[in-house]
């Protein structure tokens, strides 16, 4: 049995922490909300989690995802490389979420147009800095994976791509940082048909190495 259900979703961007809030007008949608989907079974999960190296900029999916600052307004590594791949149209968008709710705190993710990029929407997560692991980095990191799950299932995205967040200059153990990455998109794509696949795009050869030695241990090839 089939359902239809009228939803609404803000044009200028959306914080996980605090759906549809501050001043917008709001995208209608129609979503199709089948009773029986619970019956189909999810695919295996080695189809849906895929390693490469190269540059998350040209990557031809629904989001990517950009390791992004507190502040929003672009950065270096990846998340200059975004910023300047997808234009000015995504600074505008991360402006207006600043001046609703002031930035995206540690953990937590945001969404904005991809701009020139060859996908639809960027994801917008700010990763924890490394502080010895005495201060909540692997569960602030995990949130960074999960809320942008959440973001891209709410938006029906069925192709994402992540790079190695919080490994380069906020100094994550590359090693601990891929566990986490794995295991939390792992156990959020055992219970989710969206999405459908997850790239794990590594930039150097040391982060790639290291997903791929966890996608053995999780997928067992």
């Amino acid at each position: 049995m089939w359902l239809l259900k009228r939803r609404h979703y803000p044009s200028n961007g959306y914080c996980s922490k605090c759906p549809l809030q501050g001043r917008h007008a709001p995208l209608p949608f129609i979503v199709l909300i089948n009773f029986a989907s619970n019956l189909i079974p999810l695919k295996e999960l080695k189809d849906r989690m895929v390693a490469v190296q190269g540059d998350i900029t040209t990557m031809v999916v629904d989001c990517i995802v950009n390791a992004a600052n507190s502040s929003l307004m672009g950065g270096g590594g990846v998340d200059g490389a975004i910023h300047r791949a997808g234009g000015p149209s995504i600074l505008e968008a991360c402006k207006k979420i600043v001046a609703r709710q002031g930035g995206c705190a540690t953990g937590e993710a945001v969404i904005t147009t991809a701009g020139n990029l060859p996908s639809q929407f960027v994801i917008h997560t700010v990763g924890p800095v490394w502080h010895g692991g005495h201060n909540h980095e692997s569960e602030k990191l995990s949130g960074c994976y999960r809320k942008s799950l959440q973001l891209a299932k709410l938006y029906g995205c069925k192709t994402i791509a992540f790079p190695n967040i919080s490994t380069g200059v906020y100094h994550f153990p590359k090693a601990a940082a891929a566990a986490i990455a794995v295991k939390t998109i792992a156990d959020f794509l055992t219970d989710s048909d969206l999405p459908e696949k997850v790239y794990f795009v590594c930039f150097d050869e040391e982060n790639f190495g290291f997903i791929q030695a966890e996608l053995k241990k999780v997928l067992g090839s």
